[in-house]
């Protein structure tokens, strides 16, 4: 005989419910959820997503006004005959804003007729000033390490000499890393630097010279190993101005510089 519940114990035993988290209202036949359709998740929230409104069209965007900046470039380096044009089209290219803020345009340094071209990243202060390459105390640090394999950017002799430049001409403000647009907006006139003095062998100084040329960045990774860029045997080393913070690797640089030596040397 089934004993009726009074009203206290009747809710009681409600909120009870309500607590262990039954709180919706059950048919009183059980269900067999096995022998439901299963639906699939993606169908069921197609299913139950409100129909959608049409999407909204895309925003144009306007098309940049005045000459592309590259294309500008390359067509000024290709027309430049010698490396004096050359310079004359590198000075006289205004696109970019590195060029406001620096004082003088850094083009090279050195013998033009070396059979060694090495390629920097950018000038900095000492360079901005001079209006040359690698003349503070990396440029110290690199003049002496190529007098050790008997390389000089002084010498008259192409077997001896050096030829020096970089990937920007001007200095970046509070000598930043270069931006990848203006390093997009030299690269015409690089190449061109290349192809006129057309050097036997690149050294490739710096991480940021690797990523212009190479396309890769790492220098711990790449140096000592030989690469090509523009046609060119390259050598990626480490700048003269890590080697002053990090003198510990004064010896890895010894080592490609010596790889350098047997390069020319025709043994490599």
């Amino acid at each position: 005989m089934e004993m009726a519940l009074d009203f206290h114990t009747a809710k009681a035993l409600l909120e009870w419910q309500i607590e262990l988290g039954a709180d919706e209202a059950i048919g009183e036949a059980p269900v067999d959820r096995y022998a439901a359709p299963k639906v699939e998740p993606a169908v069921a929230a197609a299913a139950a997503a409100p129909a959608p409104q049409q999407a909204a069209a895309a925003p144009v965007m306007a098309a940049p006004q005045g000459p592309d900046p590259v294309a500008q470039a390359r067509a000024l380096a290709q027309a430049a005959r010698t490396l004096d044009e050359l310079r004359e089209a590198l000075a006289g290219f205004d696109h970019c804003d590195l060029k406001k803020g620096a004082r003088n345009l850094v083009f090279a340094d050195g013998n033009p007729r070396a059979r060694v071209m090495v390629i920097g990243e950018a000038p900095g202060r000492d360079e901005d000033m001079q209006g040359k390459p690698f003349v503070g105390r990396a440029g110290q640090l690199l003049d002496r390490m190529f007098a050790a394999i008997g390389l000089d950017r002084a010498s008259p002799d192409t077997e001896s000499a050096l030829y020096i430049t970089n990937v920007l001409p001007w200095r970046p403000p509070q000598n930043r890393d270069p931006k990848p647009e203006e390093v997009a907006m030299m690269l015409p006139f690089l190449e061109r630097h290349v192809e006129l003095a057309d050097p036997d062998v690149l050294v490739l100084m710096g991480n940021h010279s690797c990523q212009a040329l190479l396309g890769r960045k790492g220098i711990t990774r790449l140096r000592g190993h030989w690469a090509e860029a523009l046609g060119k045997p390259a050598l990626p080393m480490f700048h003269p101005a890590y080697l002053l913070r990090n003198p510990h690797a004064k010896r890895e640089a010894w080592h490609d510089l010596l790889m350098l030596q047997a390069r020319l040397r025709g043994a490599a």
